[in-house]
Formats: C-alpha cells, structure tokens, sequence
C-alpha cells in the first residue's frame, strides 16, 4: 500500500459519515482481528489502530472494508510475529484470553453462533504468523488471494500455499471439536460428576482416547506446566484436582458459563492461604466424548463479563 501523498481529504474522528462508515464494519473486522491473535483486547486493539490510519489517509478508498481488513490483518501479523518472540519465554502452556459470558437461552445464544471455539484458537496457535493470517483471512472470511497476498507481502501463490497448509495443520491438529452446545453441556457435567466423585474409570469413560488436557495459569497461579494426554493419565489428572484438591477450598461454587459460546464452567472458592480461587474450564467434544480439557486460570486472561 503507498504512503499516503497529497493533502489530507476530510477524514477525522469527528467526521461523522467516514465514523460511521468505519463502525458499520467494526464487528467485522473485530472478527477478523480476534481469530488472528485470540485475544479480545488485543484485537479491539488492532481495530482501533486501523481506525486512526483510516482517519489520516489522505487518498480515496473505494472500497473502506477491503482496505480495512488488509489495514487490520497486517497489524495483526506484527503482532503475531512480536508475540512468537513472547511466547516462546512464556511459562508454562498458552491458552486465549477467555471471554466468559453466563450461561444462556436460546435468544442469547443466537448472538454467539458466529464465535469461534478455543479448541480451534488452541490450534491456530500452532500455525507460522504467514499460514495463520493466510488461512484465516481466505477460509474464515472468504478473501481472495490476491489481497491476502497483498497482506503477506507476497505472490498470490504464496499465499494460497501458506493457507493451504494453515489448512491442513488445523485438520491434523488433534482437537477434534464437533458438538453443539448441549452435547457439549452433557458431557461436561458428566465429567465434572465423575471427577468430583474421584471415579477415574467413570471419569476416563467421558474422555475420548486422544483428549489433551492444557493448563494456562501465566506464571501467577500454580498448575500444570506440561500437556497432559491421554484418557487415563487425564482421568487421573482432574480426579486428583477436582476430587482431592478442592476438599481444602472453602465456599467452592461451580457455575455453568459460556467461554466463546461453548460450554464451561467457572470454579470460585477461598483457598487456606488466602488467596482466591478462580479457573474456568472449557472442553471440546466429539462424537459425546471430551477431545480436549482448556483451564484457564491466568487472571489476566479472565474477562468475566457481567458476572
């Protein structure tokens, strides 16, 4: 994209048709922002820094959304390519920022069908910043490779190839997640139930033989620093922590929430130290069993909405 040349047109913050113009495709490009760096913040981030370029071009956009999201998607890809750096020092497992909302009706639901679940973030974490931005923009949001390419900086065929094997890292990364919301509820309570109960054959029954088991706590909370696999030793994982552990934690609720319009629940208690307990577990599900356990306990990840 050229730098901007010639005077500055009337595009400003206090312009109130290119305002609108750039809110009439924030949700969209939120979207886009979100499944590049599976960080909400981070993404209204990005969103907003691609509205204060909007606001100082100086040339004519035909099309604001197109240039929009090529404005946004390479914002992201800086920071995907910043945060590889970051990660890589990151204590422990990395999980998303979660995003919990309470558990829901139908009505509310419809409003986040068009979420994206944390077993596929999981995944896309797994992918280079290239095939990442590349899969996402084509496959997600249906754009065309000459403008992802234009993203990439790259040839359209490039692109393709770079999405093309974001594409098959995604089919091939091992959560397999296909429930819908009341399967996946039936098999959370199932587990929980089972795990409480320190039944590990009841508890390994609800697990498919493949199910991973990741623990965030950011270096601030005490969990697992390696991933967990397999149905037994995940069996005996959360039947030791959800069935010994939490006898000690006082005034221990258990509450059924939403986590990117998945099911979850959210643990709250007061530990003997002191210290309050706060971790909120999401699962993917297939075929009635559990493929993979996200606890999120880093408290700079938990945005718990109106809770």
């Amino acid at each position: 994209m050229p730098p901007p040349t010639g005077k500055p047109r009337a595009i400003s913050p206090g312009n109130t048709t290119d305002a609108a113009e750039f809110e009439a495709h924030r949700a969209y490009l939120t979207a886009v922002a979100y499944r590049m760096l599976g960080n909400r913040a981070e993404a209204e981030d990005a969103v907003q820094e691609a509205w204060l370029r909007y606001a100082q071009q100086t040339e004519e956009i035909r099309d604001p959304r197109g240039w929009l999201t090529t404005v946004t998607a390479r914002i992201c890809l800086d920071q995907l390519n910043s945060a590889r750096v970051r990660r890589a020092a990151y204590p422990g497992q990395w999980l998303p920022a979660y995003f919990v909302d309470p558990d829901a009706g139908p009505a509310e639901l419809a409003e986040l069908a068009d979420q994206v679940s944390v077993a596929l973030l999981v995944v896309l974490e797994r992918l280079t910043p290239e095939q990442r931005v590349a899969f996402v923009l084509h496959d997600a949001f249906a754009v065309p490779f000459d403008e992802v390419a234009t993203v990439l900086d790259t040839t359209p065929a490039a692109a393709r190839q770079h999405a093309s094997r974001g594409r098959r890292a995604v089919a091939d990364g091992g959560i397999k997640h296909t429930a819908g919301l009341a399967e996946q509820r039936r098999a959370l309570d199932a587990f929980l139930a089972a795990a409480q109960s320190g039944d590990v054959v009841a508890l390994a029954a609800v697990l498919a033989p493949e199910v991973v088991a990741i623990s965030d706590g950011g270096g601030l909370v005490r969990t697992a620093i390696n991933v967990v696999g397999g149905a037994d030793k995940v069996a005996r994982f959360y039947a030791g922590l959800l069935g010994h552990k939490l006898a000690g934690i006082a005034d221990i609720r258990v509450e059924p929430v939403l986590v990117n319009g998945g099911a979850a629940m959210l643990l709250r208690g007061s530990r003997p130290d002191g210290q309050r307990l706060l971790a909120v577990l999401t699962v993917a599900v297939d075929e009635g069993r559990i493929t993979g356990l996200f606890n999120q306990q880093n408290p700079e990840k938990l945005l718990l909405g109106d809770l």
